[in-house]
């Protein structure tokens, strides 16, 4: 085994959440200010994902004050301290550059709504009514 993939294996996340492109997340990241630390949380919607394994990364889009804000993350760096997903958003696309010409309600994104997994129900027993007769 190459030496390299030995140490980016021990850099990597155990446990990274489950998001995809067009989905709203919340990207809680560490910064460290001389000699404090405090978390700053970048908000947004993912755009683009790239790479894979240990250099895998996305890329999150939000509007400041009428600008276009985007960041690039590395999914197993140090420095990101927690991904939250609010919304899934239902795209077509694996790349969502688009977005950055359209504005206002042009950046909404249809949300996807999971299918709750179907209860099964008991059926009724049609002996009773059977035996009535």
């Amino acid at each position: 085994m190459n030496i390299i993939d030995v140490i980016e294996k021990e850099q990597m996340k155990k446990a990274t959440p489950q998001f995809s492109v067009g989905d709203q997340v919340d990207v809680s990241v560490k910064i460290v200010e001389g000699d404090k630390e405090r978390i700053q949380v970048f908000g947004g919607v993912v755009i683009a994902k790239n790479g894979g394994g240990f250099k895998e990364t996305f890329a999150v889009r939000r509007i400041v004050q009428g600008e276009g804000v985007e960041r690039v993350f590395p999914i197993h760096s140090p420095k990101i301290v927690d991904i939250k997903v609010l919304k899934s958003g239902r795209v077509r696309r694996a790349k969502l550059y688009y977005m950055r010409k359209r504005t206002s309600k042009g950046t909404r994104l249809q949300e996807k709504y999971e299918t709750p997994a179907s209860k099964s129900v008991p059926a009724k027993s049609t002996q009773s009514q059977s035996s009535s007769k």
